[in-house]
């Protein structure tokens, strides 16, 4: 008798070949099922509910904006209301951070030179993977906007703005909008109420002012129950927020202390109209809470730092204004950048610095970068 097919084995056993055929195929099946759910397991990552905050850093220093590159390395202003030895950093973990460009680059509490940076607030990256960063030369007395590599940390662009359209001593630049597609960088001053245009490519300036739309309304900041003051008065403060659409055709702005989110064309600007034509076409795009930082990601959806309710808000593409997280580490966010499925925020308790408080330094570390998943 032949041993080399399972049948005879199996009869020379005397075993049931139906048996064994369903105890094989059952026994595979299982085995199958079994490696299916294993390998699937192992291939699917856990979700991240929506809404689900995160603690990016907890740090001793106070940042100002943050800024997320394409691969995710992290850079932050530190906010020059606390005076900080160092004015821009990378983030390199939880505790940790380095100065960018270098060191030798920070001004520390005495400029050395025009060259160093001076009091940068406003970071952002362009779909280039550039760093850009609106300096206020509060020392030096030039505001200056700059634009960095991130791999090799050298300045790619710098654009000293006119004395006549920041004067020092005279203007707070601190936001800033990229239009890398034509070649603009738009500036919010609160000081002057103004939009500053810089056309990167001819080197060429301009303002656009509105005061019904750029300066404060007459509305307090409210937080914890008491009216923050800066300086001893009610604080009011004006154009901040400013951000582009995905396509760069928009430019959206408002107050600090304004409940309105207001929108321009941006090919008249381009274009070189006049001041009063381009403000001719300035019309409300929807509610935004009292927020000192803002973003629109590529759906046309608004996102705000809510910082009398320690909220990140939404304004929906369909004009619906909601909390979209409320949190207890948003503690004055200062502000907001899309990256992914996720939201920055820098939160730094500015209302406790000196400034706001009589001078006196109410804030206590951790300061913190967060980040939010939203979709």
């Amino acid at each position: 008798m032949a041993f080399g097919t399972e049948t005879s084995i199996f009869e020379l056993i005397g075993f049931d070949m139906h048996v064994y055929r369903f105890c094989k195929t059952f026994i595979a099946g299982l085995c199958l099922t079994a490696l299916t759910s294993v390998s699937v397991s192992a291939a699917t990552p856990q979700q991240v509910e929506i809404g689900t905050v995160e603690v990016v850093a907890e740090l001793d220093v106070s940042p100002g904006n943050v800024a997320v590159s394409k691969e995710g390395r992290i850079f932050s202003s530190l906010h020059p209301l606390r005076n900080p030895t160092y004015q821009l950093v990378e983030i390199t973990g939880k505790l940790t951070y380095v100065p960018f460009p270098s060191e030798a680059l920070q001004s520390g509490e005495a400029l050395k030179s025009d060259l160093q940076l001076d009091s940068p607030l406003g970071v952002i990256f362009d779909d280039l993977d550039r760093l850009w960063v609106i300096d206020m030369g509060f020392k030096a007395g030039t505001t200056k906007l700059l634009a960095y590599d991130i791999d090799t940390k050298k300045e790619l662009l710098r654009f000293d703005i006119p004395q006549e359209l920041a004067p020092a001593g005279g203007s707070f630049v601190q936001d800033l909008a990229i239009d890398e597609i034509n070649g603009f960088v738009y500036l919010a001053d609160v000081s002057s109420s103004s939009i500053i245009v810089v056309d990167i490519n001819k080197g060429t300036f301009s303002k656009i002012t509105h005061l019904p739309t750029m300066q404060a309304e007459d509305i307090d900041i409210v937080i914890g129950g008491d009216v923050v003051r800066l300086r001893g008065e009610a604080a009011r403060i004006n154009l901040d927020p400013i951000t582009l659409s995905a396509d760069r055709e928009t430019l959206y702005y408002s107050a600090v202390n304004s409940r309105i989110w207001y929108q321009i064309p941006t090919q008249n600007i381009r274009d070189g109209e006049s001041e009063e034509q381009i403000v001719s076409l300035i019309s409300i795009v929807g509610e935004k809470p009292l927020s000192d930082g803002a973003a629109t990601d590529d759906q046309g959806n608004h996102y705000f730092t809510n910082i009398q309710n320690s909220s990140i808000d939404i304004l929906t593409k369909n004009g619906e204004l909601r909390t979209l997280k409320k949190h207890a580490f948003f503690e004055w966010p200062d502000s907001v950048r899309v990256h992914g499925d996720w939201l920055y925020v820098a939160t730094n308790q500015i209302h406790k610095t000196p400034a706001f408080q009589g001078g006196k330094e109410l804030g206590k570390p951790p300061f913190r970068v967060l980040k939010l998943k939203y979709r």
